[in-house]
């Protein structure tokens, strides 16, 4: 359970299923938060994974911060959703097209920009695992 209130915790946990993108906050070394829309998978529990194309800022900043946030669109201000946590690059992790559930989500997404499921791969091939530490679904 991320969240204690019942119905604030079906909220997150809904829109963690259901979603297709989030806003992945970092902050840069000079202290400036970063928001950038990404793809995502939620394993369930506590832990959103979100693949990248290496060496762009996010994982700099990562590197530099690892806590970070993460929130939904806003649908008309009684839908909110916000999360904390802690974002570590994971090296060993499989690349997104062996991930049945993140593929499952995207494949439509992926045709959508021109490019196949190991084409993506080939791009995204950096693993970003967060670990949900604080859910806030304040209505």
């Amino acid at each position: 359970m991320l969240i204690q209130d019942t119905a604030q915790n079906e909220r997150a946990e809904r829109r963690l299923r259901e979603e297709a993108v989030v806003w992945l906050t970092t902050v840069r070394a000079d202290g400036q938060p970063q928001s950038t829309p990404v793809w995502f998978v939620w394993d369930g529990d506590h832990e959103v994974t979100i693949y990248s194309i290496p060496n762009q800022p996010k994982l700099r900043n990562i590197a530099s911060n690892p806590k970070v946030s993460l929130h939904f669109n806003d649908h008309g201000g009684d839908d909110l959703v916000a999360l904390e946590g802690e974002a570590r690059i994971h090296e060993s992790a499989p690349p997104p097209n062996e991930v049945g559930a993140y593929i499952e989500k995207y494949r439509q997404g992926i045709s959508n920009i021109g490019s196949d499921p190991d084409a993506f791969a080939k791009s995204y091939s950096t693993a970003i695992h967060v670990r949900i530490t604080r859910a806030r679904a304040p209505f």
